[in-house]
């Protein structure tokens, strides 16, 4: 192999430290928190016996020691626990009481894409507000490659929150949703330029409580806000706050022909 070109990357290597074992692991804590809570096969205690020394070699990969005291301990994790678990159960009960498809919380647990994310989000979330880099979005890359759902880790969501389908969902770093909402396949949540500067300010919407979202609906910018109890219907663009209580729709002609002959197809097409 080139010298050259061997020196190149060993330089870029040593200026930008990208150990691969952070993402490894971090799949693999984030598979066994999981399984955790949810898999009747995996022993709880067990689990979380070895969760913590893999919380810990993560941390200390991601955030080095200051003045040979740990950045964060096992113990600022475990305390989020509780209120993890019960948010993940009210986020199973909204699916369950919301989709007529849906038989049972076994049923929501394995197989529901839009559940797995959600959930993926809410562990990342603890890292998140715990400070520690980069594991918060290795966690929700992980849900996005196995589900089609990309949910930023910096999003803030409330309780009892239902994707149903989930694929090609987005919910940027500073969307905020409240309690009860909704959301269908293909909706983004976005905003509205991307500018550099604009990295420390509100860029994503404000979704109020009981707000329903239907599929590839686009809804971009900060200050927008969907008022409460409203329903965004398929297709929808918006880039303006709409009121509580409302519904927006998409206006898009559909018009059927019937068939009558070769040449009145060929009138069609012209």
């Amino acid at each position: 192999m080139d010298k050259k070109l061997l020196m190149v990357i060993n330089e870029q290597k040593s200026a930008i430290k990208v150990p691969m074992i952070l993402k490894e692991e971090s799949q693999r804590f984030t598979k066994l928190l999981f399984k955790a809570f949810f898999d009747s096969d995996t022993n709880t205690e067990e689990a979380f016996t070895v969760l913590e020394p893999l919380f810990i070699a993560l941390r200390d990969i991601a955030c080095p020691k200051t003045k040979g005291k740990p950045c964060k301990r096992w113990t600022d994790f475990l305390t989020n626990i509780p209120d993890l678990y019960c948010s993940l159960k009210k986020d199973a009960e909204a699916i369950l009481n919301n989709d007529p498809a849906a038989k049972s919380l076994e049923e929501i647990y394995m197989a529901y894409p839009g559940f797995f994310a959600i959930s993926i989000y809410r562990m990342a979330r603890i890292f998140h507000n715990l400070k520690l880099p980069i594991i918060p979005r290795l966690m929700t890359e992980y849900a996005h490659q196995i589900t089609g759902i990309d949910i930023h880790p910096g999003a803030t969501i409330g309780n009892s929150f239902f994707i149903d389908h989930g694929t090609g969902v987005v919910i940027g770093e500073t969307t905020e949703i409240h309690n009860n909402v909704k959301v269908y396949q293909g909706v983004t949540l976005g905003a509205l330029t991307v500018k550099k500067q604009d990295q420390n300010v509100k860029r994503h919407p404000t979704i109020e409580n009981n707000v329903t979202i239907y599929a590839n609906a686009t809804i971009l910018g900060g200050e927008t806000v969907v008022g409460e109890n409203s329903i965004i219907g398929g297709n929808t663009w918006l880039t303006a706050s709409v009121p509580k209580n409302s519904i927006v729709t998409h206006n898009h002609k559909v018009e059927v022909y019937t068939k009558r002959s070769k040449s009145h197809e060929q009138n069609l097409n012209r």
